[in-house]
Order: structure tokens, then sequence, then C-alpha cells
């Protein structure tokens, strides 16, 4: 039975996975390569100077997909800013190398935590297994 601690390691060992938004009818997707644990629930984070913050902003429901070792995770989920400072520190603090371009002060950095989520774990040589949170 697959966990939150599954999805986090995932997307983690993945490096980068792959966000997709919606421009007012138009796909767009986007490599992204940030997800923390904040308070048990599960955050990404980006500028607010970025077409993604606006997209995410005008339509919550995002989509989220990873590879590695022959196995991928689709992840379905709405979104919800976290404006709190605690929130952004967190997430520049478990990375790091953001620093030199993000600081939960400057007024751009922000984190979006994923609600109503359904994570599928898939492959071509197992049976898929989801777990929402």
């Amino acid at each position: 039975m697959k966990t939150k601690c599954d999805v986090i390691a995932f997307l983690k060992k993945a490096g980068t996975y792959y966000l997709a938004t919606d421009d007012g009818g138009q796909p767009r997707v986007r490599p992204f390569g940030t997800i923390n644990e904040f308070e048990g629930k599960l955050y990404i984070q980006t500028g607010k100077k970025k077409s993604v913050s606006m997209q995410i902003h005008h339509n919550p429901k995002i989509e989220i997909c990873a590879f590695v070792d022959g196995s991928w995770l689709r992840i379905a989920a709405d979104t919800k800013e976290d404006d709190r400072r605690e929130a952004r520190k967190s997430m520049l603090d478990a990375y790091p190398e953001l620093r030199s371009m993000y600081d939960e002060d400057d007024g751009n950095t922000e984190v979006f935590v994923l609600e109503n989520a359904t994570a599928i774990f898939s492959s071509f040589t197992s049976p898929d297994e989801s777990l929402t949170f």
C-alpha cells in the first residue's frame, strides 16, 4: 500500500517532474523540481511573477507526472496558496539552492499546498496503485 511518503520519495528520486496547468483552455506543461512536506501536507513552490503562478490562481487544478526506472506517478490535485512565511521558509530550507533566486520575505516566493489529491503509481509490469490525500 503506497503512502504520501512514497509520493515524496518518488518525486525526489525523479528530481524533475512535469506540472500541467490550464492557460484559459490551453494546457501548459513545464518541468518542476520542488516538493516538500510541511505540517503533514505536500507543497510545491514557484514565483508570483511567473505565468504558472497566474495559471494556478486562475484555475487551481493541476496535474503532475514523473517517470523513474520504468514506473511513473501521476497526481491530480487542487492547489491552494499558503501565504504563511513558515511555509515558504520550510520549502526554501528544503531546497537551499533556490535561495539564490528566492527568499521567504521577497514578496515573490509562493508555495501551494496540494489538496484533494489522487496519486496513481503505474508501470507496464504491475497493476496501478492509487491513494488519495
